[in-house]
């Protein structure tokens, strides 16, 4: 048996290995590259570490947060949710995509490169990527450090890591295949972010300003100095006898730290929207300032910094870098802007590379596609014939925050928060437009859709029954005004079950729409905000952080009849025969055993690399909506799966 497994697996291996990525796929039929991963010419580990998953196997990813860009030579180098984006910025007016890697354990928070090696904190720690060949870089050696890898600076030998709650981190990479932590320093607060020159690191620590670190020897760093900024220390920069800090709502403060063992405040500049991240060309300080996009201050007098000039970016800035007459600026939801700024008084932009940046809520499969609730931006429809190399293939901008997603025949139907339920046309997948609208009166979170009606967990206004027999003309059949807040909504036969955060589970018999009403109800320990439904069980979130089993066989005198403890906060769950499905926030997704729903057990998990708000189920996938981490495409392998990493050598056929 032993052997035949083996034989099996061997050509499991060699068929996905060989396998040609389908026509549809190719970059042509596409909306931009990022949509199709680049496949490398090397052997290189699947994403996840051994401890981080459980029969639970990787499959596939797209889109994901952009926090981060660094630039060497002709490339720019770019965190893409779980990947490092490789950008051609050879031509500014025209940046193209060189290669990416392959997921990395965690969302890319911040980049460094120096020489042939990328450096990437991804939340879990330092990834060291080779980028001799830009076409196709690949991940060498990985370091795991104490907390959450949120920034970095690279000087000789050794990378510098702001690890958040955990301080300062020094890592030994001189070998970039096996590196390792040489000394540490434990700040008050959060390391955000470093910049390390003439033997100091100069840590941002969020709430406590700036922290002077002397690095002299690595092995023994200390404390040299500080400095209390009024702000949140987001990002510093040093030049000179000055370190800038991005100070947040305080904008840009200036501190001379000639002498480090006693900095002092010599300037400062409060910008318009909130600093992100600064750094230092010349006599100018370059600020991504949110919401007011590039900001650039003249400090050629650091004592009174003032502005230079700056560009209204199109979306919320979040990371800037420079080089030459060039700042590349990460735009949320636009991508990595080119702007010109030879002339700091006038910039402008030159170039656009735009990748997908979803705030990414819930997801539901439907035929070949995956239907995304993208918070902010609307509906995205994720083609996944091939869930190896899914891709984006049309999206719609709803007008307000989507939260939510349920798809029947051509139609998808949005939980537009504010704006009510949208109906969305999906008959062509590449052009999908609104059909319908119904405005509710409060805030839409959840949707489920059955025959002719979609029922619509409206916050403060309890479940509202909308008739979308005729989806241009969409109108409110019925209601029922639960005692609490209602986010979730699920339906079976002819009751509609109701997470409700002031009772718990309303059962409301909708038999006839327009007269809904209850007929029963489980009232919990502590609110309610998610349910599902299988066969004769309510899987129900509450705020205790347990799923709870309901016995609903008698709607009229539902019961509890089981309880699973997950490592942390719940967002969402579905039932699939013997198994429960559960995004479980920083831990990722946890399947669990419910076949005896007295005592439900966890059999398998999938640590995602960012924060897993929504779940669905589509034939042999289960596909994860990752908050910064993208749309996660994950096969359960079984209870008596083994776990393995394997070599996928991928090569994108003509």
């Amino acid at each position: 048996m032993e052997i035949l497994l083996m034989g099996i697996l061997f050509i499991l291996i060699f068929v996905l290995s060989s396998g040609t990525v389908p026509v549809s796929a190719r970059l042509e039929n596409v909306k931009h590259p990022l949509t199709v991963p680049s496949l490398l010419n090397k052997p290189t580990k699947l994403p996840n570490r051994p401890e981080d998953a459980h029969n639970v196997q990787f499959i596939g990813q797209i889109g994901g947060g952009n926090w981060s860009v660094a630039v060497q030579g002709n490339y720019a180098y770019i965190g893409f949710g779980p990947r490092l984006v490789i950008i051609n910025i050879s031509n500014p007016a025209l940046p193209t995509l060189s290669g990416q890697t392959i997921p990395l354990p965690g969302v890319v928070r911040d980049v460094a490169v120096s020489g042939s090696y990328a450096y990437a904190v991804v939340g879990s720690g330092l990834s060291i990527i080779n980028v001799a060949n830009p076409a196709f870089p690949y991940e060498t050696g990985f370091y795991d450090t104490w907390g959450i890898a949120n920034g970095i600076a690279v000087v000789g030998g050794y990378a510098y890591v702001a690890d958040y709650d955990a301080g300062l981190r020094i890592i030994n990479i001189t070998n970039p295949v096996a590196p390792y932590e040489e000394g540490s320093y434990d700040l008050l607060w959060y390391a955000e972010n470093v910049a390390v020159t003439g033997g100091y690191a100069y840590v941002a620590d969020y709430y406590d300003g700036l922290r002077i670190i002397n690095i002299t020897n690595p092995a023994a760093p200390y404390e040299a100095g500080y400095y209390y900024t009024p702000g949140l220390a987001n990002n510093v920069a040093v030049s000179g006898s000055y370190a800038y800090a991005a100070d947040g709502g305080s904008g840009l403060r200036v501190i001379n730290v000639a002498n480090p063992a006693s900095p002092y405040e010599a300037g400062g500049y409060n910008t318009p929207g909130y600093a992100n991240s600064v750094v230092i060309s010349g006599n100018y300080a370059y600020i991504a300032d949110g919401v007011s996009g590039l900001r650039i201050v003249n400090v050629a007098n650091p004592v009174a910094p003032s502005e230079g000039g700056f560009y209204d970016t199109p979306g919320y800035a979040i990371d800037v870098a420079v080089a030459g007459s060039y700042a590349y600026t990460i735009i949320y939801n636009h991508g990595l802007g080119v702007i010109d700024v030879a002339n700091p008084a006038a910039p402008f932009e030159a170039g656009l590379y735009p990748t997908q940046n979803w705030g990414i809520e819930k997801v539901t499969v439907f035929g070949n596609n995956a239907y995304v609730a993208a918070s902010g931006d609307g509906l995205r429809i994720i083609n996944v014939t091939n869930p190896i190399t899914p891709y984006e293939a049309g999206f719609y901008d709803t007008p307000y925050y989507a939260r939510d997603v349920a798809v029947s025949g051509n139609y998808a139907y949005i939980a537009d928060e504010v704006d009510g339920l949208r109906i969305i046309n999906i008959a062509n997948p590449a052009v999908p437009s609104e059909a319908g609208f119904c405005d509710t009166p409060g805030e839409a979170w959840g949707v489920a859709v059955a025959d002719n009606y979609a029922y619509i967990a409206d916050k403060d206004e309890g479940l509202r029954i909308i008739d979308i027999a005729n989806p241009a003309a969409p109108f409110e059949a019925g209601y029922y005004d639960t005692p609490g807040q209602v986010f979730s909504v699920a339906i079976s036969g002819t009751y509609a079950y109701v997470a409700d955060n002031s009772i718990g589970l309303r059962i409301i018999n909708v038999a006839n729409p327009a007269a809904p009403f209850e007929e029963g109800y489980y009232d919990t320990p502590s609110s309610a905000f998610e349910v599902a439904i299988s066969g004769s069980n309510a899987y129900v979130f509450f705020s205790d952080n347990q799923l709870h089993i309901i016995n609903i066989a008698n709607p009229a005198a539902p019961y509890e009849v089981g309880v699973y403890k997950p490592p942390v906060f719940i967002w969402d769950v579905v039932v699939s025969g013997s198994y429960a499905y559960v995004a479980t926030d920083e831990y990722g997704l946890r399947v669990v055993n419910i076949a005896n729903p007295a005592a439900p057990y966890e059999v398998g998990f999938y640590d995602t690399p960012g924060y897993a708000y929504g779940v669905a189920l589509g034939g042999s996938h289960v596909y994860v909506a990752d908050l910064g981490g993208g749309l996660i495409i994950l096969r359960f392998i079984g209870e008596a799966g083994f776990s393995y990493s394997i070599f996928l050598p991928l090569m994108l056929k003509p």
